[in-house]
């Protein structure tokens, strides 16, 4: 039980800072017309973020051995 409970807190520590990653202040420091590999930075900001949001839901969700369900 202590493995599903701190799974948990890292999933909202998770979306805390994703819903901070996506908010104003931040999402204006990238909203330049400043070009990133071809590609406009606020985008390039936008997938990287989704990239290792995604990558990190899932480090987070794996199972390891010991896990029930």
């Amino acid at each position: 039980m202590p493995m599903m409970k701190r799974r948990r807190e890292r999933l909202v520590v998770l979306a805390v800072l994703g819903v901070l990653a996506i908010n104003y202040p931040l999402i204006a420091l990238f909203s330049q017309e400043r070009m990133v590999l071809g590609v406009p930075m606020l985008w390039f900001y936008l997938f990287i973020f989704w990239l290792g949001f995604v990558v990190s839901i899932a480090l987070i969700m794996r199972r390891l051995p010991g896990d029930k369900g």
